[in-house]
């Protein structure tokens, strides 16, 4: 559920997705943000352009020239960036045409334009593997010397130092992405084995729970069957037997599904850490919590609390930072398991709360629990308690 009384839109991730596809035009404009915010080494070339020192044939051949090599780079850094990478032979290819660019470029236009194989550095440490990146671009950074040597030492010097650390650079920012998309994938693996494995387990236990009711079921329908009607009496009782052995079956399956059903609130809490942070929220949230001795229709009740309030924290609260709190109170009622969800974002906007709010209040009041939620001087806060055992604190933020 979402409803709440606060208002606004869902909370957009703030940094780029490494590693996956744009979703929508705001993540591409970030992510050619990031990767063009290093094309400020080409204002060298640019600046060589525009100052007259070459004739319209060469304004024109550079110019064209340097639209290539920055197509080039872009689509093999953007895709790379992307979690789409080309196969290997194609990046290969396109590094060595970006390599020979480079250079004809330097070699016919002069030293300004020696800072385009910094681009061909960073296009090898992205794109390549970890050992193939350092020989590529320990290569480059000779490639660049020896045009250097004819179109200006000087420059070159000055450059090969650059060339050679923002490559090594990149190298780990390339890693980074491709163990970003290995995660993922790991991710998405486990996510379907777990559900393979819950399916399973669903299947041997309702099996183990109607396998012996219907086949005792069956067997006793066959003798009813063969009492009637010479002897009604026993034919009933067989009925009466299958009567009985139908209601338990029906009771079991009710509580399997029912603990299939029912939250739990290590699992919601964990899942509270990776919803909030996915979300751009700084989360504090407990790691372990002691929950021996708990009921479990209370720590059912706390789990949808947490769920509810975490949502509604993500979707409509704009908050940069959410604690939650899970720790045993002793009150002149007995003990209780309180669950605080306090963020830094936007109050409600009204004075009745959203249906969500309700459903949960009714939720915690036929396990004997209560909900205040609220704003607060600097945010937003909710507070769920419900019936514990013995008192002692369980734990806070991580």
């Amino acid at each position: 559920m979402t409803d709440d009384p606060r208002s606004g839109e869902v909370r957009p991730e703030r940094l780029p997705r490494w590693g996956q596809p744009p979703r929508n035009r705001r993540e591409l404009l970030r992510k050619s943000l990031w990767i063009g915010i290093w094309l400020v080494f080409l204002s060298s070339p640019v600046h060589d352009l525009v100052s007259g020192h070459h004739t319209a044939g060469g304004i024109v051949g550079g110019s064209l020239g340097l639209v290539a090599f920055v197509w080039l780079y872009v689509a093999l850094v953007f895709r790379n960036m992307s979690g789409r990478p080309l196969p290997r032979r194609p990046v290969v290819l396109l590094l060595v045409v970006l390599g020979a660019l480079a250079a004809l470029l330097c070699l016919t236009l002069g030293p300004h334009w020696l800072g385009l194989f910094v681009y061909v550095s960073v296009a090898c440490g992205a794109t390549l593997p970890l050992q193939t990146a350092y020989w590529a671009i320990g290569a480059t950074a000779a490639l660049m010397w020896l045009v250097g040597l004819h179109a200006g030492e000087d420059v070159a010097r000055d450059l090969v130092l650059l060339v050679v650390l923002i490559g090594f650079a990149m190298t780990g920012v390339g890693q980074l992405v491709r163990t970003t998309v290995e995660l993922r994938k790991a991710r998405a693996t486990v996510a379907q084995l777990a559900a393979n494995e819950e399916r399973l387990r669903l299947a041997r236990d309702l099996h183990d729970l109607l396998g012996h009711s219907l086949s005792l079921i069956t067997l006793k329908s066959e003798l009813a069957g063969r009492m009637l009607p010479g002897r009604p009496d026993e034919a009933a009782q067989q009925v009466a037997d299958i009567e009985q052995v139908s209601r338990q079956a029906l009771v079991d399956v009710r509580e399997a599904v029912t603990g299939y059903r029912r939250p739990r609130l290590a699992s919601e809490l964990a899942g509270a850490q990776v919803a909030l942070t996915a979300a751009g929220v700084v989360a504090d949230v407990p790691v372990e919590p002691d929950l021996t001795e708990i009921p479990e229709e209370s720590e059912s009740a706390l789990a949808w609390a947490l769920r509810e309030a975490v949502t509604n924290v993500v979707r409509h609260s704009g908050a940069g930072r959410c604690a939650v709190e899970v720790l045993r109170r002793q009150t002149l009622d007995g003990p209780l398991l309180e669950l605080s969800v306090e963020d830094d974002g936007s109050g409600g906007s009204g004075e009745t709360p959203g249906n969500g709010l309700t459903g949960l209040a009714e939720r915690l009041a036929k396990a004997g629990g209560t909900l205040q939620a609220g704003p607060v001087r600097h945010g937003f806060r909710l507070v769920a308690r419900v019936p514990a055992g013995p008192a002692g604190h369980i734990g806070s933020g991580a």
